[in-house]
């Protein structure tokens, strides 16, 4: 990446919008999956929902900069299937000319903005499948956490199975990233027991007219072959944030994606910020784990 890849970004946007739609236009797409069969996908519409830190350092994603030339390394890896993002990130990407012969994942609902009183009442704020279909996304996102304690979780839930039907209909997948939550002073936390991760499954597989296009997005918890035994639909994990043990976090990576059902990896802060800043190792050990014909 060099400073004139952001002039010429910034003076597209500014001069030339329709830009943008002419880079989705021209990227190389490709099947959602091939070969194996399996998906490693890296994540980025955190800031979206106002989730900006990572780890111990709270405005890691805030330079829009940065994150893009980590975004870059990771897409650079051949082993990296494709990436998540809300469009405005996806927009970027385009123009530089990094989506050729990626998947790309449009994120939809990023109104339950961390931390807001209304974070339950999670409103579908960023892709809408009309847009996507436009655009030539490949795969749908939404996040589905369930509060029983918060009456925002039911318009959500409402939300969500209006987006399903629609992917459905035009045959677009949709992954849904479900959670238990529930608020612990004031803040709202997600519950990653094993009971907690099958009940959201088992709920999130029945939201919407027509399940034959859902996949999930689910986090590695402990006892992942109960959660797996929970549904039928093709799985992605969730890396969520590394703990102090990268080496262990790989470890609990590699035993659940052995298991029937998970096809891949969706992975974010975790490989984009890893401790000691080595993006290209990070994401070249993850691919290794999806891709195991590495």
């Amino acid at each position: 990446m060099t400073a004139l890849d952001f002039d010429r970004l910034r003076a597209q946007r500014a001069e030339h919008p329709g830009a943008v739609r002419e880079a989705y236009a021209a990227r190389t797409r490709r099947p959602v999956l091939r070969g194996d069969g399996r998906l490693f996908i890296i994540a980025a519409d955190h800031p979206a929902r106002g989730a900006l830190g990572v780890g111990d350092r709270p405005d890691a994603m805030a330079d829009r900069y940065g994150l893009l030339e980590r975004l870059a390394i990771a897409l650079n890896d051949p082993g990296v299937d494709g990436v998540l993002g809300t469009p405005d990130i996806l927009d970027d990407l385009a123009l530089l000319g990094l989506l050729d012969d990626k998947v790309l994942v449009g994120s939809m609902n990023r109104g339950g903005l961390r931390g807001s009183s209304f974070e339950m009442d999670d409103r579908f704020t960023a892709f809408d499948v009309p847009s996507m279909t436009t655009a030539g996304i490949d795969f749908a996102k939404v996040l589905l956490r369930i509060d029983l304690d918060d009456p925002g979780t039911v318009r959500t839930m409402e939300q969500t199975a209006r987006v399903i039907s629609e992917a459905a209909s035009v045959d677009l997948p949709i992954m849904i990233e479900p959670f238990m939550s529930r608020r612990i002073d004031g803040r709202v936390v997600n519950d990653l027991s094993t009971d907690a991760a099958v009940l959201s499954v088992s709920i999130a597989a029945g939201v919407g007219g027509s399940s034959a296009c859902t996949w999930m997005k689910l986090p590695v918890v402990p006892d992942m072959e109960r959660v797996m035994a929970a549904t039928t639909l093709p799985t992605l994990l969730l890396g969520g944030d590394a703990g102090d043990d990268q080496d262990e976090t790989y470890a609990s990576w590699e035993d659940a994606l052995a298991l029937p059902g998970v096809r891949g990896l969706t992975v974010g802060r975790t490989l984009l910020f890893p401790p000691d800043d080595d993006v290209a190792a990070a994401v070249a050990t993850a691919a290794g784990l999806v891709h195991n014909d590495r």
